[in-house]
């Protein structure tokens, strides 16, 4: 079966976005300083149609994630925002603009239901009212015999830890304090069901910290 994988970033204090998020500020204050560290990699760059970039430690790490994912399953905040039901008019599109980097299908946890959306470049959102367990068949089934991606954010992907269905999470701790805003392991308790701790790469600008699941004695 394949593998779901979590890949999120992180401040010291915990936090995976910053207070206060809106449509127009979907990190919250400060949340986008625990991405600084990825925007200047060719490796990102490249995903998002951009020339050039740096390559350093954290290189390896990003390729890595990146590497035979099938499917994505996000959250509705992660897709774009605005709560509650869709504009049956002219429904958002959300953050990600008409070429995503996805390049694949994303299933959307949602409560609301509405039409698959198909953008460019082969990225199809499919909006899943049925909960994670939902989502995440419908992504394996769609993934093949490839693996999984959660991509966030930390409502979503703390119910999925919670529940035990993360095979592998890299978290990217990035040395800054956001004093507020959403924590990725409110709710999760005090098992990790398993995930133990495999890799760190450290950097300046980012430490990145890898669980896999053990495996049966």
């Amino acid at each position: 079966m394949s593998k779901l994988r979590l890949k999120i970033s992180m401040s010291l204090d915990g936090f995976v976005a910053g207070p206060n998020q809106s449509v127009d500020n979907p990190l919250g204050i400060g949340g986008m300083r625990l991405h600084e560290w990825v925007f200047p990699l060719a490796a990102w760059r490249s995903t998002h149609g951009l020339p050039g970039g740096e390559v350093n430690e954290s290189s390896r790490v990003v390729e890595e994630g990146l590497a035979n994912i099938g499917a994505t399953v996000m959250g509705r905040n992660m897709f774009g925002g605005q709560p509650g039901p869709w504009d049956a008019k002219k429904p958002w599109n959300g953050w990600w603009g008409d070429n995503p980097p996805f390049h694949h299908p994303v299933f959307v946890v949602t409560n609301h239901p509405r039409k698959p959306l198909q953008l460019e470049g082969g990225t199809t959102f499919v909006f899943v009212t049925g909960g994670i367990h939902a989502a995440l068949e419908q992504a394996r089934h769609a993934a093949v015999s490839k693996d999984v991606s959660l991509a966030g954010g930390a409502s979503v992907s703390g119910q999925y830890l919670a529940e035990g269905l993360v095979d592998e999470m890299e978290i990217n701790l990035v040395p800054t304090l956001l004093g507020s805003g959403e924590r990725l392991f409110d709710g999760v308790g005090d098992d990790l069901h398993g995930l133990a701790l495999v890799r760190t790469v450290a950097t300046p600008a980012v430490t990145h910290l890898k669980f896999a699941r053990r495996l049966a004695d």
